[in-house]
């Protein structure tokens, strides 16, 4: 009996905590003031909660590689929004319209992401910005 209450007072802490280590906040880590567009190729995508995870080759203004990393929202949002896990792969040239990280690292929080096939998709921002979202009425 001590084995399983053991057992599952273990579960509830692991899945408790899980949670409040994975979340964090747009204010703390990104400036809306700071918008970045990435044109680039894609070389590895993260599908998973609590937020995807875009990483992109894009050339500066003078011919160098350098690599970024962009944070889209969760993947049930992005499956909404019109898009999977297999709508970008390696080698894909995509852009995306986002905004800097506070830190100063190549890191983005995406907003809209181009995909190969043409279509802009809202990319889930936690910045709450989704363009396609209705506006709320004017009070």
């Amino acid at each position: 009996m001590k084995t399983k209450h053991f057992m599952i007072g273990a579960g509830l802490v692991v899945a408790l905590a899980q949670p409040l280590s994975a979340h964090h906040s747009f204010a703390a880590e990104f400036d809306a003031s700071k918008t970045v567009t990435l044109t680039g190729t894609v070389t590895k995508l993260e599908w998973a909660n609590p937020h995807i995870w875009v990483y992109l080759d894009v050339k500066d203004a003078q011919g160098s590689l350098q690599h970024w990393q962009c944070e889209g929202g969760p993947p049930n949002t992005l499956t909404r929004n019109g898009w999977s896990s297999n709508s970008l792969k390696p080698s894909d040239q995509i852009t995306i319209d986002g905004v800097l990280a506070k830190d100063g690292s190549k890191t983005c929080n995406a907003r809209l992401v181009k995909l190969p096939d043409g279509r802009s998709v809202f990319a889930g921002s936690s910045g709450g910005d989704n363009p396609t979202a209705p506006k709320p009425p004017q009070r």
